[in-house]
């Protein structure tokens, strides 16, 4: 069985898929238990039973973490609750890297913090959003001026003055200006 990708789900309502991704969420009451996942298209909702999983997996589920990596099998059902309008009915798990003190956890950090852990930061609904959109407006502005038969160009950039951490850049005679840093 091969991995779809969670926005290809609509095309597998039914049958028994395989997908790779990181834990949003996990909450579990008695012998159900539901896992949020996201893998870069999208947002998942897997139900896991504990009487159909066994107890392999059922431990497994309960070892997850936030922004643990894993793999996930079942069978996808249209559901208007479920985030995207699908979710998987989990009958399979497997821990693929697990995430060990996950240091952006739901709770409100500082913007110093954040951009410490930036590669982490990232990640979230909000920054993934904000990618997203730069990346339509971006493509839009690109294909404008490709159907207008321009070309894009990517200069270097030449700068008057030497930043604080740029102590080795290029320097080149900019005319009769004075020098340029690369």
């Amino acid at each position: 069985m091969s991995a779809v990708r969670i926005n290809e789900l609509s095309s597998h309502v039914g049958e028994s898929v395989t997908i790779h991704g990181w834990v949003v969420t996990t909450r579990s009451s008695g012998k159900i238990a539901f896992l949020v996942m996201r893998d870069g298209f999208g947002y998942l909702q897997a139900v896991f039973s504990r009487q159909e999983v066994g107890d392999e997996t059922w431990e497994a589920f309960q070892s997850l973490n936030q922004e643990t990596s894993l793999t996930v099998t079942g069978v996808v059902r249209s559901d208007a609750r479920a985030p995207g309008g699908f979710e998987l009915t989990a009958d399979g798990l497997t821990v693929l890297g697990p995430s060990v003190d996950y240091p952006i956890t739901p709770k409100e950090h500082g913007t110093t913090y954040l951009f410490e852990h930036r590669h982490l930061w990232l990640r979230s609904r909000r920054q993934v959003a904000i990618a997203r959109v730069r990346n339509e407006v971006i493509h839009a502005i690109r294909d404008f001026f490709y159907e207008r038969d321009f070309t894009l160009v990517d200069t270097p950039i030449l700068t008057g003055a030497i930043g604080e951490d740029a102590g080795n850049l290029f320097a080149t005679e900019y005319f009769d200006l004075g020098q340029a840093y690369l």
